[in-house]
């Protein structure tokens, strides 16, 4: 079962126009708590920016499923109701699970969540569909050689690489 956690990033961006500006993003990150999450965002999105940013934010996103497609840029946030029948009553019950679609247009995650639940026996309804702000989502990989370095020891791995940029200005 995954956990999974979405962190904001602050961070400075260039722009198309040269100009630069502060930037707040949202993303996934897979992780089993809260300091391991940090050290992830950290450690997944460096490669990605320059300069200076700080985590701003983490909280844990309760998502049952998440879908991946190659092709899809944006990320789409859907309800799903599972519909059961209560033996006792004979009522039907609705049970609320949020999924989470990679996807290119709003159509495109419908197609793609309904193709990810093809092999579920469980009736279901789709209640809503919300494009999402996330940037970027960061499954937890297996094949990882190296051993993930804990929040402790990237933050004074950051602290380090300000002090030694201070110090040749």
């Amino acid at each position: 079962m995954h956990s999974w956690f979405e962190c904001k990033v602050s961070f400075e961006k260039v722009l198309e126009n040269g100009m630069q500006k502060k930037v707040t993003e949202p993303y996934l990150v897979d992780a089993l708590s809260f300091t391991e999450a940090e050290a992830r965002i950290i450690e997944e999105i460096r490669p990605f920016i320059s300069g200076e940013f700080t985590v701003t934010d983490i909280k844990r996103a309760r998502l049952s499923e998440l879908f991946f497609n190659e092709n899809g840029d944006r990320f789409y946030k859907i309800k799903v109701y599972f519909i059961t029948l209560d033996e006792k009553s004979g009522a039907e019950k609705k049970t609320a699970a949020q999924m989470l679609a990679q996807a290119c247009t709003l159509k495109e995650a419908i197609a793609v969540l309904e193709e990810g639940m093809k092999g579920t026996m469980a009736d279901y309804t789709i209640a809503s569909v919300t494009e999402t702000m996330l940037m970027d989502v960061f499954p937890f990989s297996v094949n990882d050689d190296k051993t993930p370095k804990s929040g402790e020891e990237l933050i004074a791995e950051q602290k380090k690489q300000a002090e030694d940029k201070a110090q040749e200005a």
